[in-house]
Formats: structure tokens, C-alpha cells, sequence
């Protein structure tokens, strides 16, 4: 009997169907018991009728009550008391706080305009209303500075749509049917676990699975093959697995001659991209390389996961577009099974966001843009460096003169993130926050670290207390979220806690007026594309989720039909052309492979030594989901500690042993870290699982201490996996 059986017969319990609102491509249905009587929820579970979810939720989110209910749990808003950085705060009323900031952000804009005011926000919450959609209304309104959010997966975005023109794809089901997969730079079982059960029936239908990764993750180690990879060279295994393809004639030359451009161009450019090219680059071996190609070419229907990860470097727009330019090379999208897949959230591109968000309130304003992964320079006072940090994702964007960047940062609005944890470059974010001038206002159910440095922080609702849709970018199913329990405490939604802001600051709109289920019913209703007919708020009520009025199977681009300005899949790409780009795939070197003699370049080094440096990567770590569950006590123990992995080759060069402190440093800071002597990543590399709190590392400092605010070729994305560091083992 399943959970939802067994409750149903229940008389004192209440099931409530919701969504899991956090940053993962599954957007996982779930169900809560709810004690009728006490109001309090006693389980939660995966929605076994969800097509996806399968009644399955992932180790974080089935922990959800325990993080709900959790002991730490802010419930009151508070008043910082202590210096900046302390974590010393009062209670005091939601009155007597909300007259506060407002009062404040008045002054502040009086004094230097509302561009002064910046918010900040991320994927804490990935719901249409509690993630931006009172919070735009409300900025907007305001007239801030705007935030581009491209810390995630911006490069790999615009790589994507140069070639293809949508972030379309496979679905999740479609990997069922693939006789060749290539998991290239994700980790599925950790950040994408519910596609795995779809390529275990492809598996069994004797489909071979290949991860490409600079680390054995624990996908790698259950896939068939694991081929190791220097980090940020990707966009170079891809040419060269052109040129084997193109060169031996392994192409599917109809579909390539109806429904793709510039392949002659392409043709010319991978000529030079010989395997053993690409193996002195990648360190994958040159024969690998010929065998991977005509494995690709040949096996159908073959199918390719990309993530984010592999993007995270200076040319991961670049090596998204390469890697992309593949399925159509040899007509993969002609099957079910056959394709890629990055995002499936371009089935949601014609979706009608404009009376959620009402942009209408700028008027005619345009205020200044400031990107996300520079938060350091953002808050600098150092005129050229808040220039830098406005937002220029093309080479075509000029940075302008810091004469003319507008005023310094005054305000910070948090939500919905952690930036003191998780934004590049740490020490010069923790420079920023400790500002005396700077008014930080943090909206938040925990103490991390950001909210150690507000001025005010405001106790908000979990997913199991407030309404709203969930728009999934891993699946083509539009998800409903009920409240399931009461707020605790005097917690309120993001949604109310804006809604309280505009009243103070006198915006009498009746766009702040309008209730929660009554803004995401008018959402539903407004959508008068084809692909939402029959998506309607009664069925989201009565459901839960609802699939888009698409083909099952899609099979997106079988007949061409690419969102491009041509129509076809773009090798040659006119707008990136115009936009300052080479128009044809090309390899942008990581910024690791610059800037340092051939003998002393982390991962080609020839004279390996304690000086020598290294590539750090920092993916998620296992057990948590960005910084979100840093707070639940039993999914820190199952990380165990933060720490940081090394190749025994690379750790003998520095007489460092399994279990020694060691210091990872580079000329933006240093963090002390456990190292655990590993074969499982590829050598010249060393690996840090990331998300951890500051407060909760050995030194009080994480990984992104090294990370810097440099940004990715396309998009302006932030370069995670392409840090040069140096290993010192510590003594004493």
C-alpha cells in the first residue's frame, strides 16, 4: 500500500498536493499529511502519479519537515544589535520593521536615487510568485537597479539558443529510448536523480552509458564509462569528434543538407581538429576520441545531458554551442531518444509573464543592470569596479566609464539567497556586506550567513506554508503548490513581505492588493498559446500538474523546424556574428590555460612541484542543494565536512597525505581544508564539493574564497570550475 493509500483511509489526516520549489530539473510533485487536528504535517512524499517524480523524492527534499520544523527556524523579524557580521540581532514587531526599512529606502532614494538600491536573488525558492513575482512588481515600481541572474546557467544558455534558438529538447522519458548516452558534465544522480530511472530502461535495453567529467562522480561510477576530462576543455573534445565524423563520412548528410546551416564552413573549421589535437588539450586519449565519434554517429538513437557544470568556465558558451552542434550533425533528432538536452524550459518560452511581473510600473525608466557573480564589485565603492560589475554579456556591450556607473550600492534586498555563501570571489562580497553605509534588508527562514551581515531579517515561509506554480526547467508538467500547514510564527510569505514594503512606501497600486491564489489564478488564465490549452487553474487545483499541450513524444526538431532566424540548426551563427562572436564552433581556452608558462599550466605541467599550480572545481556537494538545507543538522553529517580532493600524482608532488590540512590559496584568498587522496578525478585537477555555509567550515571561510568575478564568453556567466590555485600543506 503507498503512503497516499495508506493516509487516505486515514480520518484524522488532510493530504495536500504541492511542488518541490528548489533548484533542480526535476520540479518534484509531492504530497503532504497533514494531522487534522493539530495542523501539523507528519509526512511528505514523491506524488507517485507524476510521470517524473514516480513517488520519489531525493534525499534533501525528503528530509523537507525536518528543515521545515527545524529548531533554527527564524520566526520573528529581527533587528541587528551587534556590529555587522555578528549574527546579533532583537525580535521586534513586523510593524515596527517594515516602518523601518521603508523609512530607510526613502532616505535612500532621496539622497541618491533608486538605482542605489539593489535587489539580490536567486533559486532559494523557484516559484513564479515567491521567487519574482511580487518582488518584481515591487522593484519595478521602485525603479532599482535591476540584477542579472546569470550566476547559474547563463553561458550555456546562450550557447544553446545560438545553435538550436530554444531550450528544447529531450524530455526525461525520451532518454528510455536511447541506445547511446552521453552524460557530459552532470552529475545526475546527485543534481537530476529522477532521469536516472529512464536511463536504467534504456540500459536495459542494452544501452551503453558514457559520462564525460574531470571527476568520478557517483554517475560515473555507476555508468558504463568514465572518461576523464581536464576541466573547461570540452568545447574541444567536440570538434575534434566532428572531425572524425565529418571526415569519415559518418554524418547524416539529408538531414544535415534540409535542416542545418554553414556545414561546409563547419566542415572547413574542424579540419584542423584532429583527435590527437584534442588530446594534448583535454587529456583524453586521441584513439578514445576516434572511438567516442563513431560510437556517436552510429549508435541511434543517441542521446546527450549536458548540465551546467561544464559551462562554468571562461568558454562555456562556446563549449555548449560545439557540443550541441552534434545531435543534428548526425540526424539524431529524427528519433525518439535522439537529441540533447540542456534545459527543457524553452516549452515554457511562450508563457506570458507580464501580469505577474508588470513591468509596466518602470514607466520609462531603464534603470542600470548589475550582474549577479560580481556581487564584490557591485558593492564596492571604487567607482571602476561597480563599472565592471554592470551587466555586458556580449562582446558587442561596452563597459562604461566609472564616471558613468550611477551611484554607489546604498540598499541590499536579499531573498531567496545566500550571496556571502554561494557569489564568487567571498572576501570581497564579505567586504561589501560589512559596509556601514550599506542597508541590507534579508528575507530568510535561517541565519546563514548573509543574514549574520542585515540590518533587518525577515522570517518567510517554506513551500509548506504559501501558494504558488512551479514553472520546471526539467520536464514539460506545470506544477500547482498548495499550503499544506499555517505559518509558523509570525513568518510570512515573500509575496506578503513585499506586499507590506509597497503599502509602507505609499504604492497604492492594485497590483499590490491582489491576493496569492487570486494572482496565480489570473496567471493560468491569461496564457493564450497553444501549448497551455487545457493547462487550467481548476485542473492545477484538482491535480496538481498538468503537461503542456505538447506532442508525446515531442520530437522537437525531427522536421528541422529550429526557432533560429533560419530556421535550421545554426553551425553558422549570423547573430553571433553581429554580436562579436566567432559565428562558427571554435574552442575558448578555460582562463586556466592562459597567463602561465607551458611547464607551470595547471593540468599540462611537465615539472610538477609544490609550486605548481592546480585547477579547483567546486561542484554541489551531495547532500545539500545550493545552500538551501545547510541548516539540517542530519544532511551535514551524511556531507561529512568540507574538504578537498586530490590526485595521488598531484599530492605526492606536495608530500600531502590522505587526511592532512592544506591550505588552497590563490591571489584572492585561501581556505583550510581536509585533503582525501583520490584517483577518482583526473590529474592536475583538484575538487571541492561547494554549498557549504562559511559559518560552517573549518576556517569559517568556503571555496569561493578562490572563485573569481571573471566571467564566461556568452553571457556573462560566472567561472565556478576555473580557478587556478596553489596546495600548501599546512604544518604544525
Amino acid at each position: 500500500m503507498s503512503k497516499a493509500d495508506q493516509y487516505h483511509s486515514d480520518p484524522t489526516i488532510r493530504i495536500v498536493t504541492g511542488v518541490c520549489p528548489h533548484d533542480c530539473p526535476d520540479t518534484c510533485s509531492w504530497q503532504v499529511a497533514v494531522d487534522k487536528t493539530s495542523g501539523r504535517a507528519v509526512d511528505i512524499w514523491g506524488h507517485s502519479r507524476h510521470p517524473v517524480t514516480l513517488g520519489r523524492l531525493c534525499g534533501k527534499v525528503d528530509r523537507y519537515l525536518e528543515r521545515t520544523y527545524n529548531p533554527a527556524r527564524l520566526t520573528t523579524p529581527l533587528k541587528r544589535i551587534g556590529p555587522k557580521g555578528s549574527g546579533q540581532f532583537a525580535p521586534v514587531s513586523w510593524d515596527e520593521a517594515i516602518d523601518d526599512i521603508a523609512a530607510r529606502l526613502q532616505v535612500i532614494i532621496r539622497e541618491h536615487g533608486a538605482e542605489a538600491v539593489l535587489p539580490y536573488s536567486y533559486a532559494g525558492a523557484m516559484g513564479l510568485l515567491q521567487g519574482e513575482g511580487m518582488a518584481s512588481r515591487f522593484f519595478n515600481r521602485m525603479g532599482t537597479s535591476r540584477l542579472a541572474r546569470t550566476i547559474c546557467s547563463e553561458a550555456g544558455f546562450e550557447g544553446y539558443l545560438y545553435t538550436l534558438g530554444a531550450a528544447e529538447g529531450l524530455e526525461p522519458e525520451d532518454f528510455a529510448h536511447a541506445r547511446l548516452i552521453l552524460i557530459w558534465g552532470s552529475n545526475t544522480l546527485t543534481s537530476n536523480m529522477h532521469l536516472w530511472p529512464f536511463i536504467q530502461a534504456a540500459r536495459k535495453r542494452g544501452a551503453r552509458v558514457i559520462v564525460i567529467d574531470p571527476a568520478r562522480t557517483r554517475t560515473a561510477k555507476a555508468a558504463d564509462e568514465w572518461i576523464p576530462i581536464r576541466p573547461g576543455t570540452d568545447g574541444a573534445l567536440a570538434l575534434a569528434m566532428m572531425h572524425v565524423i565529418i571526415g569519415e563520412g559518418l554524418h547524416d548528410a539529408d538531414y544535415v543538407a534540409a535542416h542545418t546551416l554553414g556545414f561546409d564552413q563547419l566542415a572547413e573549421r574542424v579540419q584542423a581538429w584532429t583527435p590527437e589535437r584534442a588530446a594534448s588539450i583535454t587529456g583524453v586519449d586521441a584513439r578514445r576520441i576516434r572511438d567516442l565519434a563513431r560510437e556517436y554517429a552510429t549508435a541511434h538513437p543517441v542521446a546527450i545531458r549536458i548540465n551546467y557544470g561544464l559551462q562554468r568556465h571562461r568558454g562555456g558558451g562556446m563549449a555548449v554551442r560545439n557540443i550541441t552542434c552534434l545531435p543534428a550533425l548526425v540526424g539524431a533528432w529524427r528519433e525518439r531518444g535522439g537529441g540533447i538536452q540542456l534545459s527543457a524550459s524553452g516549452f515554457f518560452r511562450q508563457m506570458d509573464f507580464d501580469g505577474l511581473y508588470r513591468p509596466d510600473l518602470l514607466g520609462e525608466r531603464t534603470p542600470r543592470t548589475l550582474n549577479m557573480p560580481r556581487l564584490g564589485d557591485a558593492l564596492s565603492l571604487d567607482p571602476a569596479r561597480l563599472a565592471r560589475a554592470w551587466y555586458h554579456p556580449r562582446p558587442v556591450d561596452a563597459i562604461p566609464a566609472p564616471a558613468e556607473a550611477g551611484p554607489p550600492v546604498k540598499a541590499l534586498v536579499v531573498y531567496n539567497s545566500n550571496p556571502a555563501a554561494i557569489a564568487p570571489d567571498q572576501a570581497a562580497v564579505i567586504a561589501g556586506l560589512a559596509r556601514e553605509d550599506l542597508f541590507t534588508v534579508v528575507l530568510e527562514h535561517f541565519q546563514t550567513d548573509t543574514a549574520d551581515y542585515a540590518d533587518y531579517v525577515l522570517p518567510a515561509t517554506t513551500q509548506l506554508e504559501h501558494w504558488d506554480i512551479l514553472k520546471p526547467y526539467g520536464t514539460a508538467y506545470l506544477s500547482l503548490n498548495q499550503p499544506a500547514i499555517e505559518p509558523l510564527g509570525e513568518s510570512l510569505p515573500n509575496s506578503e513581505i513585499f506586499r507590506r514594503l509597497a503599502a509602507a512606501m505609499g504604492y497604492d497600486e492594485p497590483a499590490f492588493r491582489e491576493d496569492d491564489a487570486a494572482i496565480l489564478r489570473d496567471l493560468v488564465e491569461r496564457q493564450r498559446h497553444p501549448r497551455f490549452e487545457g493547462v487550467t487553474w481548476e485542473r492545477l487545483l484538482a491535480e496538481g500538474f498538468v503537461r503542456l499541450n505538447l506532442p508525446q513524444p515531442i520530437l522537437p526538431f525531427a522536421r528541422g523546424d529550429f526557432p533560429t532566424p533560419s530556421g535550421k540548426c545554426e553551425f553558422y551563427s549570423q547573430r553571433m556574428a553581429d554580436d562579436g562572436y566567432d559565428p562558427l564552433p571554435a574552442f575558448t581556452p578555460p582562463m586556466w590555460m592562459e597567463g602561465a608558462e607551458e611547464d607551470q599550466k595547471p593540468g599540462l605541467s611537465k615539472k610538477p612541484g609544490f609550486s605548481a599550480p592546480l585547477v579547483c572545481i567546486s561542484p554541489p556537494a551531495h547532500a545539500f542543494l545550493n545552500t538551501s538545507f545547510g541548516a539540517v543538522e542530519r544532511l551535514r553529517q551524511r556531507a561529512g565536512e568540507p574538504h578537498l580532493l586530490i590526485h595521488p600524482q598531484d599530492a605526492a608532488a606536495r608530500g600531502v597525505e590522505d587526511g592532512d590540512i592544506v591550505q588552497v590559496r590563490n591571489e584572492l584568498g585561501g581556505v583550510t581544508l581536509p585533503a582525501r587522496v583520490s584517483d577518482g578525478l583526473i590529474p592536475g585537477t583538484v575538487l571541492a564539493p561547494s554549498t557549504w555555509w562559511a559559518k560552517h567550515s573549518p576556517d569559517g571561510r568556503n571555496i569561493n574564497q578562490v572563485t573569481a568575478q571573471d566571467e564566461t564568453d556568452m553571457g556573462a556567466g560566472a567561472i565556478f570550475f576555473d580557478a587556478v590555485v596553489f596546495i600548501d600543506k599546512m604544518t604544525g
